[in-house]
């Protein structure tokens, strides 16, 4: 399956809110960009109709409204974006991803223990190929 465009940010707000609520209508995903962003009604519909043409949405024509879902779960997206920024920023370089991303924005405590966990699960991974 070919890869998905990356989204732009403003895409990127109507994945979120359409990974929050499972699926939506143009109407219901307005009223929820409304208390982050204000959008016109016409300029979410004109984005989601792109999205969909773009392969980033999925719409059901069945019922009068339509209605959206994301093509792709929030981690796939994710995924996709930051082996993208790995690749094209620091030159495939997770290390140098993860000492900018340290750098830039301290991590609490807890997300130190979760880092180390995740690390710890990726040598043990290592170590079973």
């Amino acid at each position: 399956m070919p890869e998905l465009p990356r989204p732009s940010d403003f895409e990127l707000a109507i994945l979120r809110v359409l990974w929050r609520l499972g699926e939506g209508t143009v109407r219901q995903v307005h009223g929820a960009l409304q208390a982050e962003r204000q959008q016109g009604y016409t300029t979410v519909l004109k984005t989601m109709q792109i999205m969909a043409e773009k392969g980033l949405l999925r719409r059901d024509e069945s019922a009068k409204s339509h209605v959206y879902r994301p093509a792709e779960a929030p981690q796939e997206t994710r995924g996709s974006m930051v082996r993208d920024l790995v690749d094209k920023a620091f030159e495939g370089s997770a290390l140098q991803l993860l000492a900018h991303a340290l750098h830039a924005k301290r991590p609490s405590a807890s997300e130190l223990d979760e880092i180390q966990a995740l690390i710890d699960q990726a040598r043990s991974d290592r170590g079973r190929k």
